[in-house]
C-alpha cells in the first residue's frame, strides 16, 4: 500500500503533541496500519518548543494545507469554530479525509460538516474530541454496535472534577480551588467554558448523537455549571452517602432523549463516584452488554495524541474501501439519523437534594413537608442539625424521591415564600445511575 501523507494544522499542546508521537512510535503505527504513515506538511503560526519540525515542510498558512495535492489526510487541531469550519470545509471540498479534535467544532457544525463530506465520499473522524485518550467514540460507535443505549453519564471536563475533588478532600472553597486549577494550567483565563459546563455540553451533544442516532443538537443541552457548589453541599452530600459530580447525562425516555449537564449527587459506591482529580469516566448503559465504564485521561498531549493517530489509522485502513462500507460519523448510516424529541428541563424526572436555611423554631419541617406532599413529592431522607449558641437558624437538608423538575420548581418557589425560611434553597439533581 502506497504511502498515506498527512498534513497537521496547528502545533499547540494537541498538536506538537501529535508530531512527537507518530515519530516515536512510527513504526508500531505504520505496522497496526498496514501502510506508511508520513506527515508531509504542518501549517502552525508559532514553532513550539516542545516538538521539533526541523526535519518537516512547515508553513504559517494552514488552508495551504488544504489545497496541497499530495495531502491524503488533514488533520485539524487549530481549535475554534471559525476558521476550522472553513479549513475543514475547503478540505472535504479537495477530497481530502479530516480528522478532528475539536469539539466545538463537532457539536455546533457537525452536521453540515459530515453532509458535505458523505457528498464528497470522504471520512471525518473526531475521536479526539471528547474525552481526550479515552477511545469512548469508537466504543459507542463500533463496539456496542449491537446495543439499544438506554443512557450515559459522564464526567467529561477534567477542570470542573479537579475542583469538586479539591472541595471535598479539603473543604476548600470553589473560588479558592479555581484559582489553583488556572494557575496549574487545568483551567483557562477565563474558566467559563469549564465551570458552566458549555465544554461538557459540547461532548455530551456528540456522546448522545453517537448513541441515539440524532442528529447533533447542541442548543437543545440544558447547561448548569458549579459555581453554586458549595463546600457544605459536598459535606452534607458525603454525611448522606452521596458525591457531588459534574456529569453530562443522556437518556431515552418513552417522552423523549434528556440531554442535560449539571451537578449530581451520585452514590458514593458507583465506581464513577470515586474519578477524581483532572481524569474523565464515562458510564454507558446497553441493553444487551450492560453498564459499562472507560475511564483515563480527558486532556493533555500526548493523551489526546492517542487518539488522533488512532483515527489517523483507522483512515488509513480504509482509503481504498468504497464511502458505504466505512463506518458512518456518527455510528448510524445518515439516512438512518432520526430528529428525535428533546425533552425541555421541566419535563426531565429525577431525584433531589434541598438545602435550606430554616428558623430554630417548631413546625418548619412539617410546614415544608406538606408542600412538597401538595406537589407530589415525598421525602427520602433528611438531616437537620442542630443551632448553635449565637445562631437562630439552622440548615436543612432534604433527600426527595424521583419528581419532574417544574413540580420540584413549583414546590421550591412556595417553600421560599415561608418566613421560617430565611434564604433561597439550594437544589442539586440527584441520580442513581443503575
Amino acid at each position: 500500500m502506497k504511502p498515506v501523507k498527512i498534513g497537521i494544522c496547528g502545533l499547540g499542546t494537541v498538536g506538537s503533541g501529535t508530531v512527537n508521537v507518530l515519530t516515536r512510535n512510527g513504526r508500531v503505527i505504520n505496522a497496526r496500519a498496514g501502510c506508511d504513515i508520513t506527515i508531509t506538511q504542518i501549517a502552525a503560526r508559532r514553532d513550539n518548543p516542545n516538538c521539533d519540525t526541523a526535519s518537516f515542510n512547515v508553513t504559517r498558512d494552514i488552508f495551504a494545507v488544504a489545497d496541497n495535492p499530495e495531502i491524503d489526510i488533514l488533520v485539524e487541531l487549530i481549535g475554534g469554530t471559525t476558521v476550522a469550519k472553513d479549513l475543514v470545509l475547503r478540505a472535504i471540498a479537495n477530497g481530502k479525509h479530516v480528522i478532528t479534535a475539536n469539539k466545538a467544532l463537532i457539536a455546533h457544525h457537525g452536521n453540515e460538516i459530515f453532509a458535505a463530506a458523505n457528498a464528497k465520499g470522504v471520512t471525518v473522524a473526531f475521536e479526539a474530541a471528547v474525552a481526550g485518550g479515552i477511545p469512548i467514540i469508537k466504543a459507542i460507535r463500533e463496539g456496542l454496535s449491537a446495543n439499544k443505549i438506554e443512557w450515559l453519564a459522564g464526567i467529561i471536563n477534567g477542570t470542573g472534577n479537579f475542583i469538586l475533588t479539591e472541595m471535598r478532600d479539603k473543604g476548600r472553597a470553589f473560588e479558592d480551588v479555581l484559582k489553583e486549577a488556572q494557575a496549574l494550567g487545568y483551567a483557562e483565563a477565563d474558566p467559563t467554558f469549564d465551570v458552566e459546563g458549555i465544554d461538557a455540553a459540547h461532548k455530551l451533544v456528540i456522546l448522545a448523537s453517537l448513541a441515539f442516532g440524532i442528529p447533533l443538537q447542541f442548543d437543545k443541552v440544558f447547561t448548569e455549571g458549579i459555581t453554586r457548589v458549595s463546600p457544605q453541599d459536598v459535606t452534607y452530600a458525603e454525611e448522606l452517602g452521596y458525591r457531588i459530580k459534574h456529569l453530562g447525562i443522556a437518556r431515552r425516555s418513552p417522552n423523549g432523549i434528556e440531554l442535560r449537564v449539571h451537578p449530581t449527587l451520585i452514590p458514593e459506591k458507583r465506581l464513577i463516584a470515586n474519578v477524581d482529580g483532572v481524569m474523565n469516566a464515562i458510564v454507558v448503559k446497553g441493553d444487551a452488554v450492560g453498564p459499562t465504564l472507560y475511564y483515563g485521561a480527558g486532556a493533555g498531549a500526548e493523551p489526546t495524541a492517542s487518539s488522533v493517530i488512532a483515527d489517523i489509522v483507522d483512515v488509513a485502513r480504509t482509503l481504498t474501501a468504497d464511502p458505504e462500507h466505512r463506518v458512518p460519523y456518527l455510528g448510524f448510516q445518515q439516512e438512518n439519523l432520526r430528529d428525535k424529541a428533546i425533552l425541555p428541563i421541566e419535563e426531565v424526572e429525577t431525584a433531589y437534594y434541598l438545602r435550606m436555611q430554616a428558623l430554630d423554631k417548631p413546625g418548619v419541617l412539617s410546614k415544608v413537608a406538606q408542600i412538597l406532599s401538595d406537589s407530589g413529592i415525598s421525602i427520602e431522607a433528611l438531616i437537620q442539625k442542630e443551632a448553635k449558641d449565637d445562631e437562630e437558624t439552622v440548615p436543612l437538608i432534604l433527600l426527595t424521591n424521583r419528581a419532574l423538575e417544574k413540580h420540584i420548581v413549583a414546590a421550591i418557589t412556595t417553600i421560599e415564600t415561608l418566613d421560617s425560611i430565611t434564604a433561597p434553597v439550594t437544589r442539586i439533581r440527584m441520580e442513581s445511575l443503575k
